[in-house]
């Protein structure tokens, strides 16, 4: 196993902070159980669907919750044995605990569970003010600069015209 330490760019990483850890993250390796299996699927421009197999749970044992830009959803199985004895169990009815790391103005919107699917929606809604805007380009014969010095000019002419008139 390796060890990376990325400390030493954080100082060329100005302004990039949420890089950097999220190559501190990447290096730490930390691995996800492989169980429950998910899909997450894009339904529109700004619209997702996270869906995760969880047969065998029901509403009450499943908890999802949002905390700084990370969505926890939580499986708890009643450990009921019910007196049952399998000849082959396929079908897992461990805890689990599975974590997603949310872009900036990602929101949960809903989340639903039919046929042992769990379906959670998400919606980017990024502010009118940090969208892009089109700036139009005027129509002019000569592109007009303002410098210093066109400035200075101006004030110049100013001066010459108030004494003079």
């Amino acid at each position: 196993m390796n060890n990376l330490d990325f400390t030493p760019f954080y100082r060329s990483f100005i302004g990039f902070d949420h890089l950097a850890n999220l190559m501190n993250a990447a290096a730490r390796n930390e691995k996800q159980p492989a169980y429950p299996p998910y899909n997450i699927e894009v339904t529109g421009e700004d619209e997702y669907c996270i869906t995760m197999a969880v047969a065998g749970f029901s509403e009450q044992e499943l908890s999802i919750e949002t905390e700084h830009n990370t969505l926890v959803v939580q499986g708890q199985r009643d450990s009921k044995d019910n007196g049952r004895h399998f000849v082959h169990q396929g079908i897992a009815e461990r805890n689990f605990e599975r974590k997603f790391q949310l872009s900036e103005y990602v929101k949960v919107t809903g989340a639903s569970l039919g046929n042992g699917l769990l379906h959670i929606t998400l919606v980017r809604e990024v502010p009118e003010a940090l969208k892009p805007r089109k700036i139009t380009i005027g129509n002019s014969s000569q592109p007009h600069l303002v410098t210093e010095a066109n400035n200075n000019r101006a004030e110049n002419s100013k001066v010459k015209t108030a004494v003079n008139g």
